[in-house]
């Protein structure tokens, strides 16, 4: 994984220093975002590891099923965390009307979802697509806890900076998004490890930042908004902190690659490329619970 690190934090630190220094080129952050993709691919290129582990099928009915459900969680996790701040008087309400336009209101958030799962696609193949699976392989204790915190922390320098996700207190907001990224990340290692592909765990991500920060950033209104919702909202890390423990309960299976010519692997592919993450036995069978 040295290779892998290495890479992504010289790039990172370097294409991050510069959008510091010029916050007007923002936009710069969807290039930043394929840095671990292209960290991943030198990697096995490198060490000669192959592409079969990322699997971009689908992985039949589980992988759809995690599809589904990866469309799902945003809009759930946003009524809740959004819902609360909208109804308690902590951030107004301000939904699009025929008035303005719902067909307008629609156009760029299609366009932003486009756009975000080709650089969400960057993040997924080399976070959870190689650095999550290498960690497990390594025999790291809690590699999903570790996996997200090391994405977190690959957020804080831009927060820290005002340029990302910062509330009243780019500090405070630096604390919240490392708990809100962390949580998620059980979430979206989860889609990723128990059916075998990466696509989950774009669309997820990608959902995730079309959904949030397009109808839901969108909707709200208020001077201290930012203090309750969006990334580094103190109601959206709560809510994203209990979807963590819910998602972190049970047996966790991981899928390590999936067969080419079947809709979804049998018992003894499984059989094959599996391993049960369980709490009780963590760092005994060379697994890990999360």
């Amino acid at each position: 994984m040295s290779i892998y690190f290495a890479i992504v934090v010289v790039l990172s630190a370097a294409i991050e220093a510069f959008i510091i220094s010029n916050p007007e080129l923002d936009g710069l952050i969807a290039g930043l975002m394929l840095v671990p993709a292209l960290a991943s691919v030198v990697a096995r290129l490198v060490l000669r590891e192959g592409f079969a582990d990322v699997s971009f099928r689908i992985g039949g009915r589980r992988g759809w099923s995690a599809i589904g459900l990866s469309l799902i969680f945003p809009v759930v996790i946003g009524l809740i965390a959004y819902g609360t701040a909208w109804t308690s008087g902590l951030a107004g309400f301000d939904p699009p009307t025929a008035s303005r336009g719902l067909v307008a209101a629609f156009v760029p958030f299609a366009v932003g979802m486009i756009v975000s799962l080709i650089v969400v696609s960057g993040e997924e193949i080399g976070w959870r697509g190689y650095m999550l699976t290498r960690l497990i392989d390594a025999g790291v204790p809690r590699p999903v806890l570790v996996s997200g915190l090391i994405w977190g922390l690959w957020h804080v320098p831009l927060v820290l900076a005002g340029v990302y996700a910062a509330g009243p207190s780019p500090a405070l907001s630096a604390t919240l998004i490392m708990v809100s990224i962390t949580s998620f990340g059980y979430v979206i290692a989860r889609v990723r490890l128990e059916t075998g592909s990466v696509w989950p765990a774009i669309v997820l991500h990608t959902a995730w930042n079309s959904i949030i920060q397009g109808p839901f950033d969108g909707a709200t209104t208020g001077a201290g908004a930012t203090l309750w919702v969006g990334e580094s909202g103190i109601l959206t890390a709560l809510t994203l902190a209990v979807a963590a423990v819910i998602f972190s309960r049970g047996r966790w299976t991981i899928v390590r690659s999936l067969p080419r010519h079947k809709k979804t692997p049998d018992v003894q592919d499984v059989a094959a490329f599996q391993t049960t993450l369980n709490a009780e036995k963590a760092g005994r069978e060379g697994a890990s619970h999360p």
